[in-house]
């Protein structure tokens, strides 16, 4: 141990751990809390996902499976009830289940977090009838320009 962390360890009398072990229990406990929420929040959006009908659970199922795959700096959670995914605590894009607002199409859709600019004008919002090797490219096209 050197000077500086016996100093530490010396202003916790009695304690056992110094600030420094302390402040790394903390960060430790910190980090496995998020763990837990993390899985929470996926096994939330996996539950909206299941509660959606056939066609559009397909969808949001093959969306999920392609931001887990691709893009592991995006965490996933439910926003407005709807399955999310963000960067840095943020949504960046979610799925929107037509069936939940009588809608024809599903949507997907992406915040103002989204690097999507072009120009003057440009869509934030996409309309999504079906999965196909088309529709998974051009996501995930958009997913990395969002992403920035």
């Amino acid at each position: 141990m050197n000077q500086k962390n016996r100093q530490e360890a010396d202003d916790v009398p009695g304690s056992g751990f110094s600030k420094i072990e302390k402040e790394a229990m903390k960060q430790r406990a910190k980090e496995l809390k998020a763990k837990q929420n993390a899985a929470a929040s996926e096994q939330e959006v996996l539950e909206k996902i299941n509660e959606m009908s056939d066609a559009n659970r397909q969808i949001a199922t093959q969306l999920h499976k392609l931001v887990k795959d691709h893009f592991p700096e995006l965490t996933c959670r439910t926003w407005y009830g709807m399955p999310a995914y963000a960067k840095g605590g943020k949504v960046l894009c979610f799925f929107q289940n037509g069936d939940k607002f009588g809608s024809r199409y599903n949507t997907l859709g992406f915040s103002d977090l989204a690097q999507l600019d072009e120009g003057s004008i440009w869509p934030s919002s996409y309309a999504l009838t079906e999965w196909n090797a088309e529709v998974e490219a051009e996501i995930t096209r958009l997913i990395k320009k969002a992403i920035g």
